[in-house]
């Protein structure tokens, strides 16, 4: 991406004052509702700032453009996902394997699904806002707090934490992607997050150093 553009999608300044954040936390909450309620390709930045209760000005002093105001809400609900991931492996960190991929997943898909309309619509446009290097930052602080949790177990590794945490990172990333494509994903999303938490279970417990060893067959 041009360097020029990616400057051009960057808030134009930062809110420093309680009120400057407040009128910014209006203004992406107008996003969510306006992209809900008709759609990316109809949102504008006029219909935002009607639906926030501020002046079109206002928000172009904080966003250039519809993309940006996309970028900002996708990124806020990544970080709150995010630091919701953080603070359970905080938490978590001592525990078993089985507490601690029980405790991760509830708590990823809690934090994915709370607003499951959102979700999914921040999923659908994701591709046209170079979401992929968002997830890919914000995937980063998860990736490093689950490092973490992992190297406190009171049940040792016997493989590398870090390939884990990619692993298992990886799974949940993977297994939410199928769930807000799939149809209904509220209604699915209890069986999923069951699902999951065995399958985070079952690996990390495989990896510990109380597995049994399986001989190769001849």
């Amino acid at each position: 991406m041009p360097k020029r553009f990616q400057i051009l999608l960057e808030p134009r300044k930062r809110p420093i004052q309680a009120r400057s954040t407040a009128s910014v936390n209006a203004i992406l909450d107008g996003t969510i509702q306006v992209l809900l309620r008709v759609g990316k390709e109809r949102l504008t930045t006029t219909r935002v700032a009607l639906r926030a209760g501020v002046s079109v000005g206002t928000l172009y002093q904080y966003f250039p453009n519809k993309s940006a105001l996309l970028q900002a809400v996708l990124k806020r609900h990544l970080d709150e996902v995010t630091t919701a991931v953080e603070l359970v492996c905080k938490e978590q960190k001592g525990a078993t394997l089985r507490q601690m991929a029980t405790a991760l997943v509830t708590a990823f898909f809690e934090a994915k699904m709370k607003n499951a309309q959102t979700s999914v619509a921040l999923y659908a446009v994701s591709s046209d806002l170079d979401g992929a290097k968002i997830v890919q930052q914000l995937g980063a602080r998860s990736n490093k707090a689950i490092l973490e949790m992992l190297k406190s177990t009171s049940e040792p590794l016997a493989k590398d934490p870090e390939l884990v945490a990619c692993v298992l990172q990886g799974a949940m990333a993977g297994v939410s992607k199928r769930l807000l494509e799939s149809d209904a994903p509220e209604k699915r999303f209890p069986l999923f997050r069951q699902e999951l938490v065995l399958l985070a279970s079952s690996y990390l417990e495989a990896c510990s150093t109380r597995a049994p060893i399986r001989g190769v067959a001849g």
